[in-house]
């Protein structure tokens, strides 16, 4: 809204329908309009699912562009206790298909193809497949992590099963809804699940495949029909090898967790994974601890760093 009002060209697409939060749209959306910005409200048909953002300004007398996508809302309050993935980039491979993504939600093309994104509801279950019939070529050598909120889609839970008869090792972390029964003797014996629970409500949606390029990736899509053939999502690679490493810590982390999580058994039943005590790993505490490390490091470098990274921005702008 100050954008707008300071001249700058804003481009909003908000989603009504959106569960707890219609009003608040509602409100929001009004308030925008009326500070100038373009609000648009979806495609027909379709929840637009996606969290994504895309910045073009002038540098040096070129234009540039920053994105920034992730795989939480914007929403201040679920901010505080969702754990989710946020990347930012200026990568003009991610940056020109997140403006052919925009242009595409705003009536601007037909084009609904993206080149180096993938987008639901054409894009991103044929891709998921891919990759998981690329680690169940490799048998015993490929490796698959995928941390979802739920994963109910019949097609993927397949792809699952045939990669672990394949002998690929298969590690998923499943918030809530699990259709696939991991232990069966034959079809899912290389398929273990968690879940963790603890202080913040798990909420990323991120896959490591070791054999792809890149090897993570991240979504605002779960593992089911709705988001996979009945939204606009959103899946991303991460090609930096120093992000994609930081992701794949922050996976293999919680696939190590022995205080939150409660592991499926083949009968649907969850067990509290046992730690022995000398080595106890809180995937959430540990997170928690580091980003608050890395605060605190940063306040005492540099006191009023927000304040003036506020300034300096605005300044710019």
């Amino acid at each position: 809204m100050s954008a707008a009002e300071s001249g700058k060209q804003v481009t909003v697409m908000v989603e009504l329908k959106a569960r707890f939060d219609e009003e608040n749209n509602l409100v929001w959306a009004k308030a925008l309009e009326n500070a100038g910005a373009h609000v648009i409200y979806g495609i027909k048909g379709f929840k637009v699912h996606a969290k994504a953002a895309l910045i073009t300004r002038r540098v040096d007398g070129k234009l540039k562009q920053y994105a920034h996508l992730g795989t939480g809302n914007y929403n201040p309050d679920t901010a505080k206790i969702y754990t989710d993935l946020s990347y930012m980039t200026s990568d003009p491979a991610v940056t020109n298909d997140l403006t052919r993504f925009f242009h595409f939600l705003t009536g601007f093309s037909k084009k609904g193809k993206l080149n180096e994104l993938y987008m639901a509801p054409t894009q991103i279950k044929p891709k998921v497949l891919s990759l998981i019939h690329n680690e169940a070529a490799k048998g015993a050598e490929g490796y698959i992590i995928a941390k979802v909120n739920s994963l109910v889609d019949e097609d993927v839970i397949r792809a699952l099963y045939k990669a672990s008869q394949a002998g690929t090792k298969i590690e998923l972390i499943v918030r809530g809804i699990c259709g696939l029964k991991p232990g069966i003797e034959g079809v899912s014996d290389n398929i273990r699940v968690i879940s963790i629970v603890g202080k913040y409500l798990e909420h990323a949606r991120v896959f490591y495949f070791k054999h792809a390029t890149p090897k993570i990736f991240f979504s605002s899509a779960d593992w089911m029909p709705r988001n996979l053939i009945r939204r606009i999502e959103l899946f991303t690679g991460i090609s930096d090898i120093t992000t994609s490493q930081k992701a794949l810590d922050i996976l293999k982390l919680q696939c190590s967790d022995n205080v939150l999580a409660y592991e499926l058994q083949s009968d649907g039943n969850y067990i509290k994974v046992k730690n022995d005590k000398s080595k106890i790993i809180d995937s959430q505490r540990l997170m928690e601890s580091h980003a608050n490390k890395i605060y605190k490091d940063l306040k005492k470098r540099e006191p009023n760093y927000m304040q003036q990274l506020g300034s300096r921005l605005l300044k710019e702008s």
